[in-house]
């Protein structure tokens, strides 16, 4: 099966992303990241900016091409297809890694739920977006 990808779709999706996080761990829960992690001063490094930027368009491009294959296979499409498929990949896969991070690095279980529920968030609005762009296979 041969995917048409819209890049351009793509990488909306990943600055979204990007833009939901700097809003979610800076204007929403900045003290609580602060209290949960102990570090006490957030300024990213440019090259870690430039990373997540990299790291987001590649989970937007891999949501695409799940979302794709929902739509061709399972016939779920749309913002209902691409909400549940955000929810699977992220219960699959985003949920069982960092749980597995938390437990072996004994972080705080808050701080679990908040980095899992920003990521969580953070692929739902990347399947809506990727799902309603026009000209998407995804719509």
């Amino acid at each position: 099966m041969e995917v048409h990808v819209n890049y351009l779709a793509v990488a909306v999706a990943a600055a979204a992303c990007y833009i939901l996080a700097a809003i979610w761990y800076g204007a929403i829960f900045a003290k609580t990241w602060v209290r949960l992690t102990g570090i006490t001063e957030m300024k990213p490094k440019p090259m870690n900016i430039v990373l997540m930027l990299i790291a987001s368009f590649v989970m937007a491009y891999v949501l695409h091409h799940s979302l794709v294959f929902g739509d061709a296979y399972l016939k779920t499409s749309g913002v209902s297809g691409a909400l549940s498929g955000a929810f699977f990949l992220w219960l699959g896969y985003v949920a069982v890694t960092t749980l597995a991070t938390k437990l072996y690095e004994n972080k705080p279980w808050g701080l679990w739920v908040m980095d899992n529920a920003f990521w969580l968030i953070a692929m739902m609005v990347m399947g809506i977006i990727l799902s309603v762009w026009p000209g998407n296979i995804v719509i």
